[in-house]
């Protein structure tokens, strides 16, 4: 039966065939299952399913680092205060999470001004920290935007929408009664809130003079 089976499938007898026969026989199926295992020389559906699934995988489908993430939330958000835009102090990123650093933008702003949500979302702290009124306001994406200093009517949980009124400009911290930080996370990291804005300009680099 077995001497049956292998001469129906093309592959000589072991105990009938001459050594050189067997070889042949050894190395073209070796050579047949390579290059099935391959994608190529032998058409196989499934192989070219997986050489396509391959192909089309590319670093593009990546999760995205944090710059890209902010930068591909939104075109433009809007200013949270009124008038022309202005920026006391800029973000200035730290060496580590624990590190000095600016975590965020101080916009100019005056004493008891209206403070705008620039982005829909929820919010997810609304108290004092230390010696100011904080805002947190979370998106669906998860981004978090901070705000301070900030008094207002709402709680956690409450819904805000962009461009609605969140509180005004209050005392306390580095900006009490002068203007308005702003710090944006994007999972657990601070960037630079410019990213969102669209204040961030492409890096040129100068001839040293």
């Amino acid at each position: 039966m077995a001497a049956l089976l292998l001469a129906l499938a093309g592959t000589p007898d072991p105990a009938s065939a001459s050594p050189s026969e067997w070889s042949s026989a050894s190395s073209a199926g070796i050579a047949d299952s390579n290059a099935s295992s391959a994608g190529f020389a032998v058409p196989n559906a499934s192989s070219a399913g997986i050489a396509d699934a391959s192909a089309s995988a590319s670093p593009d489908a990546r999760p995205p680092d944090d710059e890209s993430q902010a930068r591909n939330a939104t075109a433009s958000w809007p200013w949270p205060v009124s008038g022309a835009r202005s920026v006391i102090r800029g973000f200035e990123a730290p060496a580590t999470r624990y590190s000095a650093g600016h975590r965020g933008i101080d916009i100019r702003a005056g004493t008891a001004e209206r403070v705008a949500a620039p982005i829909d979302g929820t919010v997810r702290f609304a108290g004092v920290v230390v010696d100011r009124a904080t805002v947190t306001v979370e998106t669906a994406d998860g981004v978090l935007v901070s705000l301070e200093p900030v008094t207002t009517e709402l709680v956690t949980g409450d819904a805000v929408t962009r461009g609605a009124p969140i509180g005004t400009i209050s005392t306390g911290g580095h900006c009490s009664l002068r203007c308005l930080h702003l710090g944006v996370r994007v999972r657990g990291d601070y960037v630079s809130p410019m990213l969102f804005f669209g204040g961030v300009p492409r890096a040129v680099l100068l001839p040293i003079e």
